[in-house]
């Protein structure tokens, strides 16, 4: 089976920019559940149709028993792509047969607010590591480098700290390892 080559996650290219669609307050954002598996195709689907989503793709290494190393690109948070747009948008994602859930976001400034920031972590090239619930911490924020300020929570795992960025609406996220002294606290 031949590998596919990398896709885009984000259209358009500019949907996170300060004036690109997501600064469109007329626009509304939902949270798409996608039927086991379909994420990219709903995403090329959606992309054919020029509806602007995003669903964050992160590399992923496997070995094959012949000792090849394949990389893949996987979705970060199974079974959700965001789209932006309008009822219209809506209903024409649904008649692509990939979906299983549409869920309205009530607060689209916070989600586009913590979307910029996984797609910024994900442009970073740090490894991620997908976390499945958000866990209560001390917030923080990143001080210096290539996220410096990205904002988010710390978590504690065996192995040390780690940063979570988390989209608060799905209570999912993606986390990074972390030294006490690449962050500071910040104010609630």
């Amino acid at each position: 089976m031949p590998i596919l080559p990398a896709e885009s996650d984000v259209f358009p290219d500019s949907l996170f920019a300060e004036e690109g669609l997501a600064a469109d307050a007329s626009l509304c954002w939902w949270a798409i559940y996608t039927l086991p598996r379909r994420e990219k195709e709903l995403m090329r689907r959606l992309r054919r149709m020029e509806i602007a989503h995003y669903g964050p793709l992160i590399p992923r290494k496997t070995r094959s028993p012949s000792g090849r190393v394949h990389v893949s690109q996987v979705p970060l948070f199974a079974s959700y792509v965001f789209l932006c747009g309008d009822e219209m948008s809506r209903y024409r994602a649904w008649t692509t047969n990939c979906v299983s859930r549409c869920l309205e976001v009530d607060d689209s400034v916070q989600l586009v607010r913590d979307l910029r920031q996984v797609q910024r972590l994900i442009l970073s090239n740090v490894p991620l590591t997908p976390e499945s619930r958000i866990r209560p911490g001390m917030r923080v924020r990143i001080r210096s480098g290539a996220l410096a300020g990205t904002e988010g929570v710390v978590v504690k795992r065996r192995g040390g700290d780690r940063l979570l960025v988390a989209v608060q609406f799905l209570q999912k996220g993606a986390s990074i390892q972390l030294e006490d002294f690449q962050v500071e606290p910040i104010g609630e």
